[in-house]
């Protein structure tokens, strides 16, 4: 057996990252961070949506998920189908070949074990499978790190989301709610523990404003167009949550008040591009964030923020904003109250702007005590999480050879 004196660790980071996705960007920037200050010996490298982007941010090497490119795009024509159907096979072996190249491999938080936006069964649940079951096999330790769950209706997807989480090594989840789904499903989480989501791990920038000075309101949007559920009124859906939110907006020009429009993911542009037309006025305007670190700081120097997206929410929370949530699933809901704003949610499904706006001006209301509440949570969210760091390097990262051989011994003992 390899001691860890003898080589490196070597550990691998998998899933949606690279790809335009800044939520699940920042938690690889948690995770690595983790990795850089406890095991700073470890050989990282990762399999994920978007490799050139990750070794450009993060300089680690990477590799691509899947092997057919036209992976995420409908396949209408004979040869695209063909294309993706041979590519699930090829990407079996790519997989298998991967996983065997690593001793530990980390999924870092993100949704994985959701379909709360809409999901094929044969796209990241089967992908994820390929990781975990090969882990299992090749002897590969596979950990699911503050991951999102949640009830599944489709079959499939399901059965593919249950086996994955048991066949990891280890898994932890950023709610309740996440664990409660995951034994709803039929896997035994009696040992599994439930931590902050891994973004509140990540420093929070000064703000650009400078103190004292009023600040804008932030609006986080969002590409929504309900989840995996929702695929027969998706356009509906949409229409309302756009139009609701443009009277929002339009309602705080009104009132003089200065708009900053927030995304999480590049999706998001066509919806900040219908506010923008729709509310013709130079007091809105839309930040270039490409990273957890910019929409922070963009949070930091609001006076209130109101968002959709998870990680538009974690942000504004991290950084200790009065935040009121457009929730479009539980997670949301839970996330608002751990930090305790659990009065301060909206349905992203039915945006009522009369009703938003009452919400946001009682919120506005209660600032200051709200601040104080976010940094008592915050101080909480920073030692429980480095509770689940230490808890990682005890199930995945043995301090020594003596460790190996002791826990080998013991396997071998009658």
């Amino acid at each position: 057996m390899r001691s860890a004196r003898d080589a490196p660790v070597r550990v691998g980071v998998f899933g949606l990252l690279g790809s335009g996705n800044l939520g699940n960007d920042g938690s690889l920037e948690a995770v690595l961070g983790y990795l850089r200050s406890a095991h700073p010996e470890a050989a990282v490298d990762a399999l994920c949506g978007g490799p050139e982007a990750v070794t450009a941010r993060y300089g680690i090497p990477a590799t691509r998920l899947h092997w057919y490119r036209g992976e995420y795009r409908t396949a209408s024509r004979a040869g695209a189908i063909a294309g993706k159907g041979l590519g699930k096979l090829v990407d079996v072996f790519r997989t298998a070949a991967w996983v065997r190249r690593h001793d530990v491999v980390i999924v870092p938080g993100m949704g994985v074990l959701e379909a709360t936006l809409p999901l094929r069964p044969w796209g990241f649940p089967y992908s994820l499978f390929l990781l975990c079951a090969s882990g299992r096999l090749l002897g590969t330790r596979v950990a699911l790190v503050g991951v999102g769950a949640a009830a599944i209706r489709s079959r499939p997807t399901r059965a593919l989301v249950r086996w994955s989480a048991r066949l990891a090594t280890y898994r932890s989840y950023r709610d309740d709610l996440s664990r409660d789904a995951l034994r709803a499903m039929g896997v035994d989480t009696t040992r599994d523990e439930v931590y902050p989501d891994l973004a509140f791990a990540l420093p929070v920038p000064p703000a650009d404003a400078p103190p004292g000075q009023p600040g804008p309101v932030c609006v986080g949007v969002m590409d929504f167009h309900g989840g995996n559920d929702d695929r027969a009124r998706a356009e509906e859906i949409h229409r309302r949550y756009l139009d609701g939110t443009i009277r929002f907006v339009r309602a705080l020009v009104e009132d003089g008040r200065p708009v900053r429009l927030l995304t999480g993911d590049d999706v998001d542009a066509s919806v900040v591009a219908a506010i923008l037309d729709a509310v013709d006025s130079p007091l809105v305007t839309a930040a270039d964030a490409s990273s957890l670190a910019d929409l922070m700081k963009e949070t930091a120097a609001a006076d209130t923020v109101v968002a959709t997206r998870y990680h538009n929410l974690v942000c504004a929370l991290k950084a200790g904003t009065p935040t009121l949530a457009l929730s479009y699933a539980a997670k949301s809901d839970a996330l608002m109250a751990r930090m305790g704003l659990d009065a301060y949610r909206h349905p992203a499904r039915e945006v009522d702007a009369d009703r938003l706006l009452e919400q946001f001006r009682a919120l506005e209301k209660e600032s200051a005590r709200i601040r104080r509440t976010l940094t008592e949570r915050n101080l909480v969210a920073a030692r429980q999480l480095e509770r689940q760091f230490t808890a990682l390097t005890a199930a995945l990262f043995p301090a020594t050879g003596h460790t190996h051989a002791h826990a080998h011994a013991l396997r071998e003992t009658p």
